[in-house]
């Protein structure tokens, strides 16, 4: 259906003259006319009588009316959701209670009047065609693993490094640690239900366990953060590593520990992702602002795998080279 005519129509309406109606829409009565005939020609029905006063709506108009004005409502909002600028801003945050999403959150605060669609998209595959594709607009991911380099159209910066902490339970036994070398942990089990095959993140604690002669266990479903919580508070011979910024609540009485690891650091480097031609205005006021509030990207005493993209800072629109992550001393 031509929404024009349905336009037409209803400034028909509502100003009871096909002239006034002319007036409105800028156009001849002629050509008001025409459109009001096209559309009961497609509807088959008479919407108009014509009367000494102008133009009443018949019985089928005024059925049809409500849904006219419905059907113009629905297109302005179809426009409205691709149009540059007005449509909210989608981006990537992989899972809610990630450093991301806690970056997102404090995007919305300094920025309340751009409006947010946040998704979740468990794969980075997946997550680059949606930026190709339209389907979002950015995508925050670790850049990039072994063997799968971008594609030309999609750039990168790296927004954030996020310390791991060690989190045990009550009786573990360095539960009464206030921080633990890295190389301490040699020997203890580390257990990540979560660890799938093929993600950037499974690459990422790979080449931890090889630097560092690990021993990090991907054993038994992943039934969550919460299956996970208890089992480590409950099993003194098991550890996980927790983001720095990853937000989880346990109930008081696991006794669980989070404690600093050090010399080195572990990090784990988060990444923006974004197709180089998009043009939503509101990416670049993200990029912008996160690149104002980034923390301790490459810091000496941190530790990040070899294939990790280098921090690059935002410069008039541009990104300037910045030091690469490497491991700590």
């Amino acid at each position: 259906m031509d929404l024009d005519t349905v336009r037409t129509f209803v400034a028909a309406a509502e100003a009871g003259q096909f002239q006034e109606a002319a007036a409105e829409l800028a156009v001849t009565q002629q050509a008001v006319s025409k459109r009001i005939a096209a559309l009961e020609r497609d509807l088959g029905v008479r919407l108009f009588t014509r009367t000494p006063r102008g133009a009443e709506l018949t019985i089928d108009g005024q059925a049809f009316l409500p849904h006219a004005r419905e059907l113009l409502r629905v297109g302005e909002r179809a426009v409205t959701s691709v149009r540059a600028g007005r449509r909210p801003l989608r981006v990537d945050v992989i899972t809610s209670r990630s450093a991301a999403t806690g970056l997102m959150r404090g995007f919305h605060r300094a920025h309340p009047e751009i409006d947010l669609d946040v998704v979740m998209l468990f794969d980075i595959e997946a997550a680059v065609a949606a930026i190709r594709s339209g389907a979002i607009d950015a995508s925050f991911r670790a850049v990039a693993a072994p063997g799968r380099p971008l594609p030309e159209d999609i750039e990168s910066v790296r927004v954030l490094d996020e310390p791991l902490r060690l989190l045990t339970g009550p009786a573990h036994a360095l539960a009464g640690a206030r921080s633990v070398p890295l190389a301490r942990l040699a020997g203890h089990r580390i257990w990540m239900p979560g660890l799938a095959p093929g993600t950037e993140w499974t690459a990422y604690y790979d080449d931890l366990v090889a630097e560092f002669g690990l021993t990090i266990e991907a054993t038994g479903p992943n039934f969550g953060s919460d299956a996970l919580l208890d089992t480590i508070a409950d099993t003194p011979a098991l550890a996980t590593f927790m983001g720095g910024r990853t937000r989880l609540v346990w109930p008081d009485g696991h006794g669980l520990r989070l404690i600093p690891v050090t010399d080195p650091t572990p990090v784990y480097p988060h990444s923006l992702l974004w197709r180089r031609d998009n043009p939503h205005p509101a990416l670049a006021t993200l990029r912008a602002h996160l690149d104002a509030t980034g923390a301790g990207q490459g810091d000496a005493g941190t530790w990040t795998p070899g294939w990790v993209v280098p921090r690059r800072a935002l410069v008039s629109g541009r990104e300037a080279p910045g030091r690469p992550g490497r491991p700590g001393p």
